[in-house]
């Protein structure tokens, strides 16, 4: 689908009791869906239970997130193992999402630096795998989303965002919110190219905050920058003021 209107939709000449949906919700009680997915709560339990158990350890972090798409020929690709070395030489670990692409490079850089490199690896019918330069003691895989989201925040320190597709803004926009409505505290969240990033900035300046949406503070929850040496230089003088704690 491509975000236009499906003129089928707009009011349907039907009858709700010969339609598929009706006789496909038939099939199925309500009662045997809340069956199984209250079964379902133990298997979150244990990823939550493996997770913490495993992260605890890890120290100080930094998450690295961008598309797994990217080759590393990508200006991107080369920037992020820049930043994730330069981050590591600082103390900080370096979280990434375990697969290739920009997953890739911050755990390169990680590794080149001689630091934890750590990998939260998603089971997905595409795209993902472990790639070669992660901590196999520190890593993990995740079944959920959800799951996955927490440990990123929890045990980062802070974020450094290259150009991606929906699950790198989903990561982007999970943070921020929680950071806005104080369920954390606040850490420094680094876009990385300005190019890239400018059409959504200025989505959230003038329609987010025009509407009333966003406050004007909130375009202060993160900082845009166009080089290596600006990401890491956000970070340290971040924590130059602050103390470094376990968000939540």
């Amino acid at each position: 689908m491509d975000g236009t209107r499906d003129e089928s939709l707009v009011n349907p000449a039907l009858d709700i009791n010969e339609t598929k949906l009706h006789n496909s919700l038939r099939q199925k009680t309500w009662d045997e869906t809340i069956t199984k997915d209250s079964w379902m709560v133990f298997k979150v339990m244990a990823e939550f239970v493996d997770g913490y158990e495993k992260l605890a350890k890890i120290g100080p972090c930094v998450s690295i997130f961008g598309s797994a798409r990217l080759k590393p020929e990508s200006k991107y690709y080369e920037m992020a193992v820049e930043i994730a070395e330069k981050i590591t030489k600082l103390g900080f670990g370096i979280i990434t999402g375990g697969g290739p692409g920009i997953m890739e490079a911050g755990n390169k850089g990680a590794f080149n630096a001689q630091g934890r490199s750590i990998g939260l690896n998603i089971d997905l019918p595409f795209e993902q795998h472990f790639n070669p330069y992660i901590n196999k003691s520190y890593s993990m895989n995740f079944d959920y989303f959800f799951v996955r989201k927490v440990m990123f925040v929890k045990y980062s320190q802070g974020f450094v965002v290259m150009p991606g597709g929906f699950g790198t803004l989903d990561e982007l926009t999970e943070a921020m919110t929680l950071i806005q409505t104080n369920k954390i505290g606040k850490f420094p969240i680094v876009l990385v190219g300005s190019e890239f990033w400018s059409g959504l900035l200025d989505w959230f300046k003038t329609t987010l905050l025009k509407e009333g949406m966003i406050a004007a503070d909130d375009l202060e929850l993160y900082r845009v920058v166009d080089t290596a040496d600006e990401a890491v230089a956000h970070i340290k003088a971040f924590y130059d003021k602050y103390s470094v704690n376990v968000n939540f």
